[in-house]
């Protein structure tokens, strides 16, 4: 399914980007691959990728969801 409106993905993406690598390397986890789409770290021994647009957290050693503030919150309680 396509994005309803690209432009404004294409606007918002980098600052989400940013501001999910600020979030996620406070919290002591080296970024270990970024591109314009997603964020990949590995937590537990295992790769978690992290896409900021869609918020969207998939690995291994989470549980898969949506939204920054939930993934950082398995991070931090794990």
């Amino acid at each position: 399914m396509a994005r309803l409106n690209i432009e404004r993905q294409k606007r918002l993406e980098p600052e989400r980007i940013e501001y999910a690598v600020k979030k996620i390397e406070e919290l002591g986890y080296e970024i270990t691959h970024r591109d314009s789409l997603m964020i990949q770290f590995t937590y537990k021994g295992h790769k978690v990728m992290f896409y900021p647009y869609s918020g969207w957290a998939t690995g291994k050693t989470i549980q898969d969801g949506r939204g920054l503030n939930n993934l950082l919150k398995q991070l931090r309680h794990g």
